[in-house]
């Protein structure tokens, strides 16, 4: 499976924004833009010329994906399936990629990134209704269950979890158990939900085009 193997920093200098891509470094003095707040390599300092509406509109689809770590072919996928479903084709693809499993698993506090989430979901540690599942990329329908399995229960990633769950808090369309290691999806999330600073209406025009 292909995957992004540089350094995530450089993804977040290169938007110019934190993406927290790092769990609990993006909360520190020791966050990229905090300490170098411009863009990556020798050219990152120049101001440039203006952006065109293609580059202005390529850079949100490219924080996106960024920000839910996944690359063209698989949010391509996505796009494909928003724009088949009811409703507004940018909400249908936010939504789709906020149920994504690794997205939930991070989401109910059980991961301090999706980065770790992702990781933690391969190595199976980690039920959907009942049932092992070990695809971050499978998208959870409205009363799914995530658990974590009883082996992982004790583990130090966990309690670091948790005691960062605070930091950035848990979705209102989610609700966790902490004492019994479960989350449930119990809504799917509307638009004014996902507070992440994205405009999904410039993808469309994007992939419009």
């Amino acid at each position: 499976m292909a995957k992004y193997t540089q350094a995530s920093c450089r993804l977040c200098r290169r938007d110019g924004m934190k993406l927290f891509l790092k769990g609990e470094r993006c909360y520190t003095d020791k966050c990229a833009i905090e300490r170098r707040a411009y863009g990556p390599g020798q050219h990152g300092q120049r101001s440039g010329r203006k952006p065109t509406e293609y580059a202005v509109q390529l850079r949100e689809k490219q924080k996106v994906k960024r920000i839910y770590g996944v690359l063209e072919r698989q949010f391509r996928r996505y796009f494909g399936m928003a724009e088949r479903m009811k409703g507004i084709t940018g909400e249908n693809l936010l939504q789709l990629l906020e149920r994504r499993f690794d997205n939930m698993v991070y989401r109910m506090g059980f991961a301090t990134s999706r980065m770790e989430a992702r990781h933690l979901v391969r190595h199976g540690h980690f039920m959907v209704n009942g049932k092992k599942n070990n695809i971050p990329s499978y998208v959870l329908k409205q009363g799914d269950v995530v658990q974590v399995k009883e082996k992982a229960r004790k583990s130090v990633w966990l309690k670091e979890a948790y005691e960062s769950i605070d930091r950035h808090g848990v979705p209102e369309w989610v609700q966790v158990n902490k004492d019994k290691f479960e989350g449930v999806i119990a809504q799917y999330p509307a638009r004014d939900q996902l507070t992440m600073p994205v405009n999904e209406q410039l993808i469309v025009e994007l992939y419009s085009k």
